[in-house]
């Protein structure tokens, strides 16, 4: 990508996602985004055609190259849609203590009965297993089943309408999170160059690896903590994936709301130690779908997503479907900014910050961090070719930003969405001076540094050997 004038870099070291819609296709629409904060597009494909997501991936490349940085899109699949059939005359009421039956038969329902085409269910529940159907508002315990049936008992609810989403907190069932629609929506996320994958209906580390084998290295895999089952496997989901999302809003129907806020630390925990960038997502501005402004509970759950350390927080129908898609991307970014400056905020991070691992990388990582910190410098610079010296430096939370050179635009690409990352663009550099040289020629000109100011620089000797970071120097910008 040839660079052209450059566009300054974020005042900002958490990263933004918003996700793209019928509130936000157009080119104009979308360069608004970037321009208000955005620095990861989502398309969300459990909306939309195929057609629509294309040519809004056409819009941002053509922002990217008109900005002169790279801008990161991550694919979202929908993921298996468990849902109960129809009913023959409407909606239907229902109270708790009535007994209702679910079956594979396809006829519609009534207020005693409705289908459920879904087999896999009925091999997963027993006696006494929870089902939750339309976002958890009406909740059914298995009294009996077999394998075309449950006979069940309304613990809570009113109504019962078509084709209302299922869930079954306490079960793994046997599906693969890959239904066929989404390995077609995967092949042609692929074939259009997105950069991230994010993997919906995660439930065991299995379908981490066989969403890897079909990605096979063209993109990065972001896992979607949504399940209860994947909790479980947390260590092993995060060990496998490039990346994790605490997608609160479907974990909230799966889990009691009061688990909700302590499970996200720890996922977010869990993702920093590893070093692998964590979202947290759903609900952040939810009343900003219809206002301009959001609640002050919802600007305190930005801020505490921002104080945790979180790499990104995410917009959603905020920016896809809603009325106020710019001023939501605005309020995050105020809220985000606003958090980093409070005296507070390096005080929880500094507390928080997990123990570096025994090597010279991240002893040589560790010091950039703490050199930084002392001699007030401008950034941190690495180079980088796979990502993994960048995302070792955005590990340890700076307070300043990390100007991460690559020469693989998917690499700089992949990097955008990690903490304080600034990631470059640039032509294969060939040795330290050639490094220093331009980083802070770099540095000036994307806003990150002025003459007089220092920055320090960290690579590895031999130069260009991945992994083997070994050196650390500090440079005057003139």
């Amino acid at each position: 990508m040839k660079r052209k004038a450059a566009t300054p870099h974020r005042e900002r070291l958490t990263k933004i996602v918003a996700t793209l819609g019928p509130a936000s296709s157009t080119p104009e629409m979308i360069r608004t985004l970037f321009d208000a904060g955005a620095d990861v597009f989502r398309l969300n494909f459990s909306h939309g055609r195929q057609e629509d997501h294309a040519e809004r991936l056409r819009a941002i490349r053509a922002i990217e190259a008109e900005v002169g940085r790279p801008v990161c899109v991550m694919a979202d699949l929908q993921g298996p849609k468990l849902r109960i059939g129809t009913f023959r005359d409407g909606p239907v009421p229902i109270a708790p203590g009535q007994r209702f039956r679910l079956d594979l038969s396809p006829e519609p329902g009534d207020g005693t009965r409705v289908g459920l085409p879904h087999p896999e269910i009925f091999q997963a529940i027993a006696k006494g297993t929870d089902l939750l159907i339309d976002d958890g508002k009406v909740r059914l315990k298995v009294l009996s089943c077999g394998d075309d049936h449950a006979d069940t008992e309304v613990l809570s609810g009113t109504r019962l309408s078509d084709r209302k989403g299922v869930n079954v907190p306490n079960a793994v069932l046997p599906l693969s999170p890959l239904t066929a629609k989404d390995r077609d929506d995967l092949r042609f996320a692929l074939d259009i160059g997105v950069d991230w994958i994010a993997l919906s209906f995660v439930q065991r580390p299995e379908d981490v690896a066989e969403a890897r084998r079909l990605i096979a290295g063209r993109a990065a895999l972001l896992s979607k903590m949504e399940k209860p089952s994947a909790i479980h496997h947390l260590d092993e989901i995060v060990e496998l994936s490039d990346g994790v999302m605490v997608a609160r809003g479907d974990l909230g129907v799966e889990m009691p709301p009061e688990d909700v806020p302590s499970l996200q630390k720890r996922i977010v925990r869990e993702a920093w130690r590893a070093g692998k960038p964590v979202i947290v997502a759903t609900q952040m501005l939810e009343s900003m779908i219809s206002a301009p402004t959001p609640t002050r509970a919802e600007a305190s759950d930005v801020a505490t997503a921002v104080y945790d350390g979180a790499d990104a927080v995410m917009l959603s129908a905020e920016t896809a479907a809603g009325q106020f898609p710019v001023e939501a991307v605005q309020m995050m970014d105020r809220i985000a900014r606003r958090v980093e400056n409070d005296p507070m905020y390096r005080t929880i991070i500094d507390a928080a910050h997990p123990d570096p691992e025994r090597t010279t990388a991240d002893a040589i990582t560790g010091a950039a961090r703490q050199v930084a910190r002392t001699i007030q410098a401008a950034c941190i610079v690495t180079y980088t070719t796979s990502g993994s010296t960048t995302l070792r430096a955005a590990r340890e939370r700076p307070e300043v930003p990390v100007l991460g050179l690559t020469s693989r635009m998917e690499t700089a690409r992949r990097l955008t969405l990690s903490f304080g990352v600034h990631a470059v663009h640039s032509a294969d550099i060939h040795s330290f001076s050639e490094m220093v040289q331009k980083a802070t020629r770099l540095a000036v000109e994307d806003g990150i540094a002025t003459a007089g100011q220092r920055i320090v620089v960290t690579a590895g000797v031999p130069f260009g050997t991945p992994g083997n970071t070994n050196i650390l120097r500090i440079a005057w910008v003139e």
